[in-house]
C-alpha cells in the first residue's frame, strides 16, 4: 500500500473539516451516516458530484449497527407474496457479496420440521427462493433427514423431529460494512463527518432548500453550508428533519423495535444457523453464529418514540428466550445473556392508517417536498445500494444537476482486495489486515490482546482511531470492534485502557478520560440483563 492510497482511504476528521471550510458550494449534502446515508453519499460521489455527509453521532450508531447481520432476500416476504421485493433483495444480496467478499459470506440455515407437511411446505418455498435468485443463486436448498438435521444442529430437540430444510443466505458485519462504505466514499472524493448535527435548513427567497446549518458537537463550531441538493437519510429521525422543512408535517415513518440477545456459542455449536419460521408474533426467529458467539433474534414491537440508544423491553427478552428454549435442549436464561441490544426500524407509513408494524412497508419510500428536500426511508441493509441509486437519480432531476450513470452495482467496496484466511482474526478488515499486522509488529505491545477472551489486539484500536475516525470509547468498542455487542461485561473491563489510548492519540486530558469512562458505563449498562448495575471499576 503506497502513501497516496493510504491518504485516499483514511477517514481523517481534521482533513474533512478543512475541506468543509474551503468549499463554498456542494452538489450534495447528505444528512445521516447509517446504511442509507452512506450508500447515497457513495453513489453521489462515485458519479462525480461534490458530496458531503453529516452524521450527528457516529457512523451506524443507530439501526445500521443493530441488525440481525443477514444479507438476505427475505423469506418472510416471499411467504407474503411480495415477489418484487424478494427479487430486488436477492439481486442486491449477490452484488453485495461480490463487492464486499471480506464481509459477506454464505451462511447455512436449517429449519427443523416436526411435521411432514411443514417439511414439504418450507422446502418447496425455499426451492422457489433459490430459483428467484437467478444468476445470484447461493448453494441449493436441500431436504434433510432427522439425523442430518441433528448433525448440523446438534443441540436442538430431536423428539418428533421429521427432518428439516437447509437453505443458504448471506451473513455480514453491519457496522464494519458501514465503515468500509465511508472509506469507499472517501476514495471517490466524498467528505464525511461524524459528530456534526444538522440544526436547521437554509432556504432561498423562493422557499427552496439551499443548504443546512450544522453544529460540530466536539468544538461547538457552527457551519452554514450551501448545497444544490439536500438528502434526508436519517433513518428513524427522518420525521425530525422533515419538521425542520415543514413544521407540522405528517410523520413519514413509524418505529418498530427489534431486539437481539447474544449467547455463548455452546448453545448451538457448529457452522449452521437455526431458523424458526413460525413465532407467536408472526416473525421468524434466527439463532446465527456470529464472531464465535450466538446471535438470537428478533422481535417486532411498535414503539412511539425514537431514541439513539433504545432499551430492550422485558417482554421482548422473555419472548426470545422462551421461543429459543422450545427448540434448544439447553434452554437459555437471562443469566446466560452476554449482551442484549435493541434497534429501531424506520418503517414507511402507508396512506391508510394502521397500528400494526407488520402492515407497514419494509420497502423504501422516496419523497421530494415542494421545497426540494429529498427524503429516503424504509428498506433494509440488503437493499441499501438500490435505495441509494434511486435517491441520487431522483435528486439529479429535482436539483437540476447533470445526469450521470450510477456505477455502484459493480463498485468494489474498500477492503475487498486480497482476502485473509478464514481463521485469521483480522480477516474482517479484508485487504487492510496486512497493514494492521505491520502496525502490531512496529511497536512493542501493540500485538497484545485487548481482552484475554477475545482476539482483538491493541493495534486494532490504534488503527480505527487513526484511519476509521473513531472518536470515543463507544465508537471503538461498539462499532469498530464489536466487543460491546458480544459481551458487555468484557467491554467494560477494557474501557479504561481504550480511553487512555484514545486520549493519547487525539490529545485529550485526564478529565476527558474520566468523562469517557462514565459515559461508556451508562451505555454499556443497557446491554446487560443481570439485575445489578456496574461501574467502570468492575472487573471481569
Amino acid at each position: 500500500m503506497n502513501q497516496e492510497t493510504k491518504r485516499n482511504y483514511q477517514l481523517n476528521r481534521d482533513k474533512f473539516l478543512k475541506e468543509v471550510s474551503e468549499t463554498s458550494l456542494w452538489d450534495f449534502v447528505v444528512i445521516g451516516g447509517g446504511a442509507t446515508g452512506l450508500g447515497v453519499a457513495l453513489d453521489a460521489a462515485s458519479r462525480g458530484f461534490k458530496t458531503l455527509l453529516l452524521e450527528q453521532h457516529d457512523f451506524a450508531k443507530g439501526t445500521s449497527s443493530r441488525s440481525t447481520k443477514l444479507v438476505h432476500g427475505g423469506v418472510r416476504y416471499l411467504a407474503q407474496g411480495n415477489i418484487r421485493l424478494v427479487l430486488e433483495a436477492l439481486r442486491e444480496r449477490g452484488r453485495l457479496q461480490r463487492n464486499a467478499p471480506h464481509l459477506v459470506q454464505e451462511q447455512s440455515f436449517v429449519i427443523p420440521c416436526y411435521t411432514i407437511l411443514d417439511k414439504l411446505f418450507y422446502g418447496l418455498g425455499l426451492k422457489m427462493y433459490d430459483w428467484l435468485a437467478g444468476s445470484y443463486r447461493f448453494p441449493k436448498t436441500a431436504w434433510l433427514s432427522p439425523s442430518q438435521v441433528l448433525k448440523l444442529l446438534p443441540t436442538i430437540k430431536g423428539i418428533k423431529l421429521q427432518g428439516g430444510i437447509e437453505y443458504f443466505d448471506g451473513q455480514f458485519d453491519d457496522a464494519r460494512l458501514a465503515i468500509n462504505l465511508a472509506q469507499t466514499c472517501a476514495e471517490q472524493g466524498g467528505t464525511l463527518l461524524n459528530y456534526i448535527k444538522v440544526t436547521s435548513l437554509l432556504k432561498d427567497e423562493a422557499g427552496k432548500v439551499s443548504g443546512v446549518k450544522a453544529l460540530d458537537v466536539e468544538s461547538n463550531q457552527v457551519f452554514s453550508l450551501k448545497s444544490k441538493v439536500i438528502i434526508n437519510a436519517t433513518g428513524v429521525f427522518v420525521n425530525e428533519i422533515m419538521q425542520l422543512d415543514t413544521p407540522g408535517a405528517a410523520p413519514l415513518v413509524r418505529y418498530s423495535q427489534g431486539v437481539h440477545l447474544v449467547l455463548d456459542k455452546t448453545f448451538l455449536p457448529g457452522a449452521s444457523a437455526l431458523m424458526i419460521p413460525k413465532t407467536p408474533d408472526g416473525r421468524v426467529l434466527f439463532a446465527v453464529p456470529w464472531h464465535e458467539h450466538l446471535l438470537v433474534g428478533t422481535t417486532d414491537t411498535p414503539i412511539e418514540e425514537n431514541n439513539l440508544e433504545p432499551i430492550a423491553l422485558d417482554a421482548e427478552i422473555k419472548f426470545i428466550l422462551e421461543t429459543a428454549g422450545q427448540y434448544l435442549v439447553r434452554k437459555p436464561t437471562r443469566s446466560n445473556v452476554l449482551s442484549v441490544f435493541a434497534g429501531l426500524r424506520p418503517l414507511a407509513v402507508p396512506n391508510h392508517h394502521s397500528n400494526s408494524t407488520k402492515e407497514i412497508s419494509r420497502s423504501h419510500k422516496l419523497v421530494v417536498t415542494s421545497s426540494g428536500l429529498i427524503t429516503i426511508t424504509g428498506g433494509k441493509w440488503t437493499t441499501y445500494r438500490q435505495m441509494a441509486e434511486d435517491t441520487v437519480t431522483a435528486a439529479l432531476l429535482a436539483g437540476g444537476l447533470p445526469a450521470q450513470k450510477c456505477v455502484t452495482a459493480g463498485l468494489k467496496i474498500h477492503g475487498s482486495g486480497k482476502l485473509a484466511a478464514d481463521n485469521d482474526p483480522l480477516k474482517i478488515y479484508g485487504s487492510d489486515a496486512p497493514e494492521i499486522r505491520k502496525l502490531a509488529e512496529k511497536e512493542l505491545g501493540l500485538g497484545q490482546k485487548l481482552h484475554e477472551k477475545f482476539p482483538y489486539i491493541i493495534a486494532e484500536v490504534i488503527w480505527v482511531i487513526r484511519y476509521e475516525m473513531a472518536r470515543t470509547v463507544e465508537d471503538v468498542l461498539a462499532r469498530r470492534l464489536r466487543l460491546l455487542f458480544l459481551d458487555a461485561r468484557a467491554a467494560m473491563a477494557v474501557a479504561p485502557k481504550v480511553a487512555r489510548i484514545l486520549a493519547a492519540e487525539l490529545g485529550h486530558d485526564a478529565d476527558w478520560i474520566q468523562k469517557q469512562e462514565r459515559e461508556f458505563a451508562q451505555v454499556a449498562n443497557n446491554y446487560r440483563l443481570t439485575p445489578e448495575r456496574f461501574t467502570i471499576s468492575d472487573s471481569y
